[in-house]
């Protein structure tokens, strides 16, 4: 869609913005509020998975929502324009949420089937609304796109905050509810008249801050709540204003045909009833889906290298350079999206997450106490029984945490009724570390760029992955050191997720623009596609890599997890390998740098047409990621 002039700007935007920022900021609330649950769930739910099984699942889920958005994105440009096809993205999304509460396993995969088809309508056409509403040549776009961005962050911020918090605290559907209530809340936002909107983006900021404020474990996380809290708010005091002035104007995201669409439509619809059941044995099949992706993905690998060595020299070493910057991209995900599954179940079982209480001293050998039982417990027998997260999660299942316990010599240390977080809550870390620091890598690059000091993008690449490689060192440096039961300081999980979110501002902001100035203008649709298709084939990847992780054996139902003093190292030993694989990945991608800056050409014009853009290293700017 052409990009359109808005008359009336807040802050120097359309005020538009401002409801495509809240729209996605619910949407992105849904999907990562369900992401934190998604693997816990299949493990400790009523599906009652071992860790392999989870891990294939969860990747082969991840793989098609980053694969969908290729497809939705062309039947929104070609027939229903981005504005119907995001409608319908989000209520087949909120659909989706609404199934996972229901415990059935077709129910489980077809909701996870509707998340898919969902995103890939919803996903990359708002993104193309946002787009629309700046003029051509308007040098607030990628500053518009920045704000955008941290809409997805907050969202991303608060749904561990809150669905993590409430489906593990008080129940699994509780949690998908919540995700539920945020997806139908962007729509509202996205579909609704202008005073409506306004009402909505108010009234559930504060509803969602004053909930932040009441779920909270300790005066840390009311902290970090009150932080999340505090930007929601006034991220809505100022979409409030900018509502006042103007709302979305209401051909943002028409077609771009002037044909009805009713039929278009209808035959879509009946696309999506083809569309979720394939998706549901896809992901129930996942080594389906990963040979369909492999073969997709070669196809699409094999097309580009054609196209490459048939362009001329200019337009052939650009496309070299994307093809290669690609592969490491890949690589960067594959190890990110760890986040939702073998770091995600580290969390739960190896890293100590509870803070007060009292500890056992030597006066309390052979008295019997009335405790919690609770993640200070684990490895610890009580009688003739060892504290597992197995036998733990029964209990809360059971709601017979309540126990009494006798003391022996070899518990003088434990903590007993401390407050403990929920393990789903850290996911969190890598959002909120995006809202703090986002702004502040902006302001840097364009702080360097006056210098022309700016790292080249292959630079940035290399910066994103070392950090993210250090990241990971971090988590095996901490499972290399846990205490006497196995457990690893929290320290060490947040300096991780800390590197790799300053990884993450390396390299994802500049990734998609990368794409877009590099490749010729008659292919960049197809380029484009083969960039999320690599997305989705490193979601897969990340799938199978998280299966190294697994400490729970098979036997369904029979599966146990052992004491963290024997999943400590298994999991230590992963990051291992996965740190210096980024390491080494990153400073291979630094040392071909220059010769990927050479192949760039920049500043050098493909065709003499009049008026056709240079590529230059300043033009590839923010553009985001999810």
């Amino acid at each position: 869609m052409a990009g359109r002039p808005q008359q009336t700007s807040v802050l120097g935007h359309p005020a538009g913005l401002f409801t495509l920022f809240f729209a996605e900021m619910w949407e992105r609330f849904s999907y990562y509020g369900m992401r934190a649950l998604l693997v816990y769930y299949m493990i400790k739910g009523f599906l009652a998975y071992d860790d392999a099984h989870a891990y294939k699942i969860y990747g082969a889920y991840t793989a098609l929502v980053y694969a969908t958005p290729f497809i939705g994105g062309m039947l929104a440009d070609k027939l229903l324009g981005a504005r119907v096809a995001v409608v319908i993205g989000g209520t087949l999304m909120a659909l989706g949420h609404l199934l996972m509460g229901v415990q059935n396993p077709t129910a489980f995969f077809l909701a996870l089937a509707l998340l898919i088809t969902g995103n890939g309508f919803f996903k990359p056409n708002i993104s193309t609304i946002v787009g629309s509403l700046y003029g051509e040549g308007n040098p607030k776009r990628d500053a518009g796109f920045t704000i955008f961005y941290m809409g997805i962050n907050l969202g991303a911020a608060m749904s561990p905050l809150l669905c993590g918090y409430v489906g593990e605290k008080y129940g699994w559907h509780y949690g998908f509810n919540l995700a539920t209530f945020g997806m139908l809340i962007g729509l509202a936002v996205f579909v609704a008249p202008t005073l409506i909107t306004q009402v909505m983006v108010l009234g559930g900021a504060l509803a969602s801050a004053g909930a932040l404020l009441y779920f909270h474990e300790s005066y840390t996380t009311l902290v970090i709540n009150g932080f999340v809290a505090t930007t929601l708010v006034a991220a809505a005091v100022i979409a409030t204003v900018a509502l006042q002035r103007e709302g979305l104007p209401a051909d943002a995201g028409s077609p771009n045909h002037d044909r009805p669409v009713g039929g278009y439509i209808m035959a879509t619809l009946l696309g999506v009833c083809v569309a979720v059941p394939t998706f549901a044995f896809l992901v129930q099949q996942s080594s389906v889906a990963g040979t369909g992706l492999l073969i997709f993905g070669g196809a699409a690998f094999a097309w580009l290298l054609v196209g490459a060595f048939q362009s001329q020299k200019v337009e052939r070493e650009r496309l070299f350079v994307v093809l290669i910057l690609m592969f490491f991209s890949m690589l960067f995900w594959a190890f990110f999206e760890q986040a939702g599954s073998s770091v995600s179940n580290f969390t739960d079982r190896n890293v100590n997450r509870v803070s007060g209480g009292r500890v056992i001293t030597q006066s309390d050998i052979g008295q019997r106490l009335e405790l919690e039982l609770g993640q200070a417990q684990l490895g610890y027998k009580n009688g003739d029984q060892v504290i597992t997260m197995t036998v733990l999660d029964q209990a809360r299942k059971d709601k017979k945490t309540k126990v009494d316990w006798l003391v022996t010599a070899d518990q003088v240390g434990m903590v007993v009724n401390g407050s403990e977080m929920p393990a789903s809550t850290f996911q969190a870390a890598n959002a909120i570390f995006i809202v703090i620091l986002g702004l502040v890598f902006t302001a840097l690059w364009g702080f360097l760029a006056s210098r022309k000091l700016e790292p080249s993008t292959p630079v940035k690449f290399s910066l994103g992955l070392i950090q993210l490689g250090l990241g990971f060192v971090a988590f095996w440096f901490g499972a290399a050191h846990p205490d006497a039961r196995g457990m690893v300081w929290v320290g060490w999980l947040l300096l991780g997720y800390l590197l790799q979110t300053t990884g993450e501002l390396c390299l994802s902001p500049v990734g998609l623009s990368m794409v877009t100035k590099l490749s010729p203008t008659r292919m960049v649709s197809t380029v484009m596609g083969a960039w999320f298709l690599a997305t989705a084939f490193s979601n897969f990847l990340a799938g199978m890599i998280a299966g190294f992780t697994g400490v729970s054996g098979e036997g369904g139902k029979e599966a146990t997890i052992p004491i963290p003093l024997e999943t400590v190292g298994i999991y230590g030993g992963v990051f291992k390998i996965i740190a210096m694989t980024a390491i080494g990945s990153g400073v291979f991608c630094l040392i071909i740098s220059p010769l990927l800056v050479k192949w760039m050409h920049v500043g050098v014009v493909t065709e003499p047409e009049p008026g056709l853009e240079v590529t230059r290293e300043s033009d590839i700017g923010f553009t985001p990621a999810e």
